[in-house]
């Protein structure tokens, strides 16, 4: 289409018309900022449009759902329902807050278990046509290192030995035949639906392993630049969710102590006032018996 013809009803249809064909609403929100910022450039540089049709508002903005937060007893279990093969993936995936293409892209040369360290320095991407292509972390701040717990540790020391050849090159994570797994058949090889349908998650994503461990780093009290530099990111915006997050929850752990104390005090005055007129009741006993 023309640009001269674009209008603002024609980019609400569009937009419509996504959401009406199953795209999701923050899907639809980067594709909206896309064309914005394609238009913006007809306006301000080119000069071909006076101006931005993309005038529809709150079209930008993403409203995801709230995404779930498995708690330590939950991960461990699942860890422990999926196939032994995999269970190490699910626990690096979490407590090194990786991404999936980072935790696929693995290799032996890139685990240190005497410092208990992982390194990221590559990641897969799924690109039409070309299928898995191994290539650089998705940001600068994505090559990292990271430290993960001991029980940890322990866990991804034993994958080694069973499961990874002695070559440095070696891929930590691979299907039973070698290969690099595809997010796409991760569900056949772990079973995963049903594998978190058994935890009280039924709509956990894999990607949802990394919330939780961005999660349980934030309440450790952790810096901005710490959680920064664990999750891989380039801004503190993301960090500061977490840490915001992590803030609202602790509020609303003294707001309950708050309102505990409240009770408490309720019930102590009404006591002591129980106990008042008992006392004022039994002197003026005393007073009508001795006159």
């Amino acid at each position: 289409m023309e640009l001269g013809r674009l209008d603002t009803p024609m980019v609400r249809d569009w937009r419509a018309e996504l959401l009406g064909n199953g795209v999701s609403v923050s899907m639809a929100a980067k594709a909206y900022r896309l064309l914005r910022a394609v238009l913006m450039t007809a306006v301000k540089e080119d000069q071909i449009l006076t101006r931005n049709p993309c005038r529809i508002p709150g079209a930008d903005q993403e409203k995801a759902a709230e995404r779930p937060v498995l708690t330590l007893a939950q991960l461990f279990k699942l860890a422990d329902i999926v196939p032994p093969r995999y269970r190490a993936l699910v626990l690096v995936t979490a407590f090194g807050c990786l991404r999936w293409g980072e935790v696929s892209a693995l290799q032996r040369q890139d685990i240190d278990t005497a410092a208990g360290t992982i390194r990221i320095r590559q990641a897969y991407t799924e690109q039409r046509g070309l299928g898995l292509v191994l290539g650089p972390p998705k940001s600068r701040a994505g090559r990292r290192t990271v430290t993960l717990p001991p029980a940890v540790v322990e866990v991804v020391r034993d994958h080694l030995a069973a499961e990874v050849d002695d070559d440095p090159d070696a891929f930590v994570f691979t299907t039973e035949s070698g290969r690099p797994i595809w997010r796409g058949n991760l569900n056949k090889l772990i079973a995963w639906k049903a594998s978190v349908s058994r935890i009280g998650q039924p709509n956990l994503h894999f990607h949802d392993l990394r919330h939780t461990g961005n999660t349980l780093a934030a309440r450790t009290g952790a810096s901005t630049r710490d959680l920064m530099a664990r999750m891989g990111h380039d801004s503190p915006q993301a960090a500061l969710i977490y840490q915001h997050a992590t803030a609202e929850a602790d509020r609303a752990i003294a707001q309950a102590l708050h309102e505990a104390v409240r009770t408490d005090r309720k019930k102590a005055k009404k006591e002591q006032a129980k106990d008042k007129r008992k006392d004022k009741g039994g002197m003026k006993t005393k007073e009508r018996g001795g006159k």
